[in-house]
């Protein structure tokens, strides 16, 4: 691939995902996500 390509692909990527967490954040959506991670690495170790 070419070089530009490359960048272009990587900054869309890196749009899309500023986009997606922003509009998380609009959507009061923080605490909830923090939560949910929170269950599933207590589960991964066994604790939860």
């Amino acid at each position: 691939m070419k070089r530009t390509v490359r960048i272009c692909i990587f900054t869309v990527l890196a749009l899309a995902g500023t986009a997606f967490l922003l509009y998380g954040i609009y959507l009061n959506q923080v605490s909830s996500v923090l939560n949910k991670a929170t269950h599933i690495c207590l589960e991964c170790i066994g604790i939860g």
